[in-house]
């Protein structure tokens, strides 16, 4: 690649409309203790002044920020052409609506490096308005085979929290693009796969945002719908890596968040996420004789499946009031 730089750590940021937030991301960066950092940004066709303020932050910063730009691609689509751009050893990810502690890089790669480790990790901290739990979070101590036990029932964290040699991202081609809305929890666990060495770094150092989205944000079954198809695919491709889970709960871990994640949306009112969970879990899920008006209900067309739950809601408020 041109311009490689062994000390250098890249930066990937994926930006659309992050205009309030992404000069503050964009700083977090430039103000690491770390004294090589590449910035490569990735607008994506923003259309709420986001492309001004990176054109001029990149103006001012010339040599330590490339923009490329993109026309809705997606965050995942962006951060694969950013890591085209990339000229660093090492590569992180910043999204630009979040932020990291001034020491964050330095501390995360004086880790790697101390320790001949492959991936560094920190605690992290949710913000913002929509944040529903903002107390710190520092990960847990263990090996790769131990994460991938971890992530297949817990998930994974935000990606701002690590730190990764780029012949990893390398090796791995970097995201897949099949399920967009997972494409972290996918590249975590083909990560891990490959059996890294790991370090942890117990200091809360990323800061993650939370605010609401509006219209354009992704429907929740769709994203439920993501996850158990990359927790699927890897089991499917590693069985070595989950052997040693009985069959019965490897398809609890795989299967049992589309019910779970369907009653959340039923008392959320988001009628259309439970319709479509309902009836995935139905032929997916080990439910019960409970879950089984739900299940039946969700198979039918989805405007009478609203009318349906608009009419129970309905009765229910009017016996509560009476």
């Amino acid at each position: 690649m041109d311009n490689f730089d062994p000390a250098l750590i890249t930066v990937i940021m994926p930006c659309y409309n992050a205009a309030p937030y992404v000069e503050e991301a964009v700083e977090s960066v430039l103000g690491q203790s770390y004294p090589k950092v590449q910035l490569v940004v990735v607008d994506d066709g923003s259309t709420d002044g986001s492309t001004e303020i990176l054109q001029r932050l990149a103006s001012e910063n010339p040599e330590r920020i490339t923009l490329v730009y993109q026309t809705r691609g997606g965050p995942f689509v962006a951060r694969n052409q950013a890591l085209s751009h990339a000229q660093g050893n090492y590569i992180a990810f910043l999204d630009a609506d979040d932020t990291w502690h001034p020491d964050a890089l330095r501390l995360l790669h004086e880790a790697l490096e101390t320790e001949l480790a492959d991936v560094a990790w920190c605690g992290w901290q949710a913000i913002g308005p929509a944040a529903t739990d903002t107390q710190p979070n520092t990960p847990p101590e263990f090996e790769a085979e131990e994460a991938v036990m971890f992530f297949m029932e817990l998930g994974t964290w935000p990606l701002n929290s690590v730190l990764i040699r780029r012949h990893l991202i390398d090796e791995l081609r970097g995201f897949s693009e099949r399920a967009p809305t997972a494409m972290d929890y996918d590249l975590w666990l083909r990560l891990l796969a490959r059996r890294p060495k790991l370090v942890r770094v117990p200091e809360v150092l990323a800061f993650h945002r939370h605010y609401p989205r509006g219209e354009s944000h992704i429907p929740q079954w769709r994203q439920v719908f993501d996850a158990v198809a990359v927790r699927r695919d890897f089991a499917h491709h590693h069985p070595e890596l989950v052997s040693s889970i009985p069959p019965a709960r490897l398809n609890e871990l795989i299967y049992d968040p589309l019910l779970r994640e369907a009653y959340r949306c039923h008392w959320r009112n988001d009628t259309e996420s439970a319709r479509r969970l309902f009836r995935r879990a139905f032929r997916k899920a080990d439910w019960k004789a409970g879950d089984f008006k739900h299940l039946v209900a969700s198979l039918l067309p989805g405007a009478l499946y609203r009318n349906l739950i608009d009419f129970i809601t309905r009765r229910r408020s009017a016996r509560f009031e009476g």
